[in-house]
């Protein structure tokens, strides 16, 4: 770092009045040298002040629009004085007209540090490579100083992440982590003075995971039970029994080729050991094997730790060893076999002081098995998730040396035997390349990458390298083969980047490549080299591709499924069943076991269309019956699904759209979101209702709610608010009211809370009545009886503003909102652990 000043902090203290001001005054203090923290600052212009510890101060940027989890995105960051150390821990109101007047919210804190080989000192050239591990900031960012231009005081810096496990979506961040990590409270709570949070929880996401990236909260709206419910509650759990619980058949996973996407799905790090399932009572424990036999004697460190759990239970996991830091199961044998070291992961709990648990979704499960197993020891620890984003863990896992990851339905039961709920996914996969050349080692024996191709389509196409998976001997024998193949000129177009160097050859070689994916391009990524093949010609080694998955024997088949649904579009009847097909894995987190009124219009859009909520069986099998009491106290049978066959048979009974409860099945009456329903009046265009729908966000951002926009597939957008289901329907339709009436008083000219037409001349109906109990709304990805097929579907804030239209997405585009459901724009829709605040 250049010289520092004789007083660094001469100019914080310049620019404050500290009789009017509750800001620490600026003297120099010991501190731990590398911490770092984020305030959120509504000054004259609302921003993130970023500080980070250097040379026994604060270094200070003002970001403008916060920081970013998107790669692409890079936040202007103005480089503002040095701050005190002890400035880490206010959080309070500036006086207005005093310097920084406003609200300050101690909004991130925790240790930096810079990436191997950088340090501080790299400020000074204008740029720093660091590391972050706070509470909501991770991972691998970077500051980078613009060019000042003459005259300009100020020092402009850009702030943006760097591509790895952490990051995710544009406004991820600033717009749903909304209240103090240090006190809970909200901008508005703190500038009331409140000195505790009004609401009964925290409202943020939990923090991510120290071991696997990504979000470990689950979606309140999403996962599901299947327990039978009569009068809308569930049944009372089994007696409960303090004896140690019984050995049960563990539940399998099938093999797949690629990992699951959306919200519907958990993730898990796929372990190369042993599957043990460990029962425990009256601090004694017992190891069973997959298949039942008793290894106690070989687990006993295992079973020990198992034994001062408090109370019974039966507990599934694995059992490893670590070599180098990674599972390896030769270790764990010799491990086993002299009394070494291991570790069991646990990843569910099946019993629990007597009550099977089995019924409950995989959430609920490892939820009471964390609360169980707490911190854990060496010897069992609690097996981490991520929810969604499988694709990015399965990256990391195989870059990583991993075996794969296992992929679990959130809402799914315990079931023994092999299950398409529970899906592993391994890491290596393996093909033929063919040799096309080779860059040489800077180490002067050999070569240090084979260039590979692919003949598709009767020219060779570049398909990346491999550089691993050699040794000496190998090296040898390759080399021989590649010197009488030597030519001047490649046979591929490649990027002149990765093929800087090359020494070309003739397309001859074939070689066997294990590798963990093929990129969007067609590139592999972490490839090692397996052997040469003889068996097999160059020009028959074309790009692999997983054939297209057979049609699912258990849909029901479609009748009349040319039959035009919509004229205008061309979409028929089997054009919609197979688009409910395709998005069942993204659409039934949100809309599968709660009651649902289906529209039918069993002759196409065009035709008479009707609601439809209840069933006396007409459906079929595949749809299934809720019984809920009704005002009058009698009790109707509900229609509800739980799969893609659920949805397909709806469709086969003339259903275009899908319209669900606040509540799910397993607890009718409290609800797990609330919906705001912004309709406008015909005189208006798409943008007022955006603005809208930012302004609601806004509102309810300030009680503490984080919320997400569903565009409605119609004209309007829905702004959603999840809540973990606490609340009942009388409360949450309470609140839901006064919101709507505060916000059209305080703008009568913009809002109207009440159904009336007449009263919409020019302004937007908030229409919060769907927030009650038998009210509906239309659920995430459901088609719409509407021109040009339109469908529901979720989006980002930032992607909002960028929107033209409530009916962006239609039927045709199954593949797309498939993609974007696991996409980083989309990371954790849908998802906030919050409850209801007072109003």
């Amino acid at each position: 770092m250049a010289d520092a000043p004789a007083d660094p902090l001469a100019l914080y203290n310049a620019k404050r009045n500290f009789t009017k001001t509750a800001e620490p005054a600026g003297t120099l203090a010991p501190g731990h040298g590398n911490s770092f923290m984020v305030q959120k600052h509504d000054a004259t212009r609302l921003h993130w002040d970023f500080r980070l510890e250097i040379d026994g101060v604060l270094k200070s940027w003002a970001v403008t629009r916060g920081p970013s989890l998107d790669p692409a995105e890079k936040r202007l960051a103005v480089r503002t004085e040095d701050h005190p150390l002890s400035y880490a821990t206010f959080e309070g109101t500036i006086p207005a007209g005093e310097y920084g007047g406003g609200t300050v919210m101690l909004w991130d804190r925790g240790t930096w540090s810079p990436i191997k080989g950088k340090s501080a000192k790299d400020l000074d050239k204008g740029h720093l490579h660091f590391v972050l591990d706070g509470e909501r900031m991770k991972g691998e960012w970077l500051l980078i100083r613009l060019k000042g231009r003459p005259k300009e005081k100020r020092e402009n810096w850009l702030l943006r992440k760097i591509d790895d496990a952490e990051a995710g979506g544009t406004d991820t961040l600033v717009e749903e982590a909304l209240t103090s990590i240090s006190t809970g409270r909200t901008m508005a709570e703190i500038a009331d003075g409140k000195s505790s949070p009004a609401r009964s929880s925290r409202v943020d996401r939990p923090r991510r995971s120290k071991i696997v990236p990504g979000a470990q909260s689950t979606s309140n709206w999403g996962p599901r039970t299947k327990r039978v419910v009569e009068g809308g509650q569930p049944k009372a759990a089994r007696s409960r029994k303090t004896t140690t619980p019984q050995f049960r058949e563990p539940q399998l996973c099938t093999l797949v080729d690629t990992v699951p996407t959306g919200t519907a799905w958990l993730h898990e790090i796929k372990y190369d050991g042993y599957r043990a399932l460990i029962a425990f009572a009256h601090v004694k424990a017992k190891v069973h094997t997959r298949s039942g036999l008793d290894w106690t004697d070989k687990f006993p460190a295992i079973a020990k730790a198992a034994a001062t759990l408090p109370g019974t239970a039966l507990i599934d996991g694995e059992i490893v060893s670590f070599k180098d830091g990674k599972p390896d199961f030769s270790t764990l044998k010799n491990a086993i076999a002299d009394n070494g070291a291991m570790t069991m992961f646990a990843f569910d709990l099946i019993e629990q002081d007597g009550e099977d648990l089995a019924d409950l979704p995989l959430t609920t499960r490892k939820d009471r098995l964390r609360a169980l197993i707490g911190d854990g020891t060496d010897e069992l620890r609690y097996s981490e998730h991520v929810v969604g984003s499988g694709e990015k863990l399965f990256d990391q896992m195989c870059a990583e040396g991993m075996e794969g990851i296992v992929s679990k339905r959130a809402d799914s039961p315990y079931r023994g035997g092999r299950s398409k709920a529970w899906l592993k996914a391994k890491c290596i996969q393996r093909q033929e390349f063919v040799i096309v050349g080779w860059q040489p080692s800077t180490k002067g024996r050999g070569f240090a990458s084979l260039l590979l191709a692919t003949h598709d389509d009767g020219e060779w196409t570049y398909r990346g390298k491999v550089g691993t998976g050699f040794d000496a001997a190998t090296l040898d024998e390759v080399g021989a083969k590649l010197k009488p193949l030597a030519r001047k000129t490649a046979t591929v177009k490649a990027p002149k980047a990765m093929v800087r160097g090359a020494h070309w050859v003739s397309p001859d070689l074939v070689a066997e490549v294990a590798y963990a994916e093929i990129t969007p391009d067609g590139i592999l990524r972490h490839a090692s080299f397996v052997g040469l093949r003889t068996d097999k010609p160059a020009t028959e080694v074309v790009t692999e591709t997983p054939a297209a998955p057979p049609a699912d024997p258990k849909l029901p088949k479609i009748s009349s499924a040319d039959r035009l649904i919509f004229p205008d579009s061309d979409v028929t009847k089997g054009d919609l069943a197979a688009y409910y097909a395709a998005v069942a894995p993204v659409m039934l987190p949100w809309a599968g076991d709660r009651p649902v009124s289906l529209v039918r219009c069993p002759q196409g859009r065009a035709r008479a269309c009707f609601f439809q909520k209840h069933d006396a069986g007409s459906f079929g099998d595949m749809v299934h019956q809720v019984p809920i009491r009704e005002k009058d106290g009698s009790t109707e049978n509900y229609l509800y699904v739980d799969d893609a066959a659920g949805l397909v048979a709806c469709v086969q009974m003339g259903s275009i759209e899908f319209h669900g409860w606040g509540a799910a099945n397993a607890a009718l009456e409290k609800p797990d979101r609330m919906v705001f329903d912004l309709d406008p009046d015909e005189g208006l265009d798409f943008a007022d209702t955006k603005k809208a729908a930012e302004h609601l966000k806004e509102q309810l951002a300030e009680l503490g709610l984080v919320s997400f926009p569903l565009l409605s597939g119609g004209k309007g957008v829905h702004v959603v608010v999840p809540l973990t289901p606490q609340a009942e329907w009388p409360a949450v339709k309470d609140f839901a009211s006064r919101f709507a009436q505060a916000l059209a008083q305080a703008e009568p000219d913009r809002f109207v809370a009440t159904m009336a037409k007449a009263k919409r001349k020019g302004r937007i109906f908030i229409d919060w009545l769907r927030n009650q109990r038998g009210s509906t709304a239309i659920m995430p990805y459901s088609a719409r009886a509407r021109a040009g097929a339109p469908v529901s579907a979720p989006v980002s804030w930032t992607e909002l503003r960028d929107t033209d239209t409530a009916a962006r997405f239609t039927v045709r585009d199954a593949k797309t909102l498939i993609d974007r459901a696991g996409s980083r724009a989309l990371q954790g829709w849908g998802i906030a652990n919050q409850t209801l605040p007072d109003l």
